[in-house]
């Protein structure tokens, strides 16, 4: 894993609460919410692909959402028992920053919800090329 106070300074101060400190930015503030650009999402910490436009959908819960990842392997997953829930916590399996948590209620073909926080990601549109 990556050590995260590498980022203190390539990283806004929101993004770093996001990323290394697990904050969760306000619903429906973060730029790639309303995305529908064709292209790939990517850890905003190490470059890592991360999820793709072809999977990501309308959830109506304020955060970027997406069915599955773009690549196997791409995503941790670890048990977070904060705020009195229990959820999955998602993380880029490259550097270990916090992405956000996924859920058993999105569409098919997975029934997942990845939700992601905005701040922990770039976006790379597909070249016309």
């Amino acid at each position: 894993m990556t050590n995260k106070n590498k980022y203190k300074d390539k990283l806004t101060p929101e993004q770093y609460a996001v990323c290394w400190e697990k904050a969760t930015e306000r619903p429906f503030s973060g730029e790639l919410l309303h995305n529908k650009e064709t292209g790939s999402y990517h850890c905003v910490c190490c470059h890592a692909e991360l999820f793709s436009s072809e999977t990501k959908f309308d959830a109506g819960c304020g955060w970027p959402s997406f069915y599955d990842a773009a690549i196997e392997g791409a995503i941790l997953y670890e048990k977070d028992l904060t705020h009195g829930m229990v959820r999955t916590e998602i993380m880029c399996a490259k550097c270990g920053s916090h992405l956000g948590h996924v859920f058993d209620d999105g569409p098919e073909p997975t029934g997942q919800r990845y939700c992601v926080n905005s701040l922990s990601l770039t976006f790379e549109p597909t070249s016309d090329s």
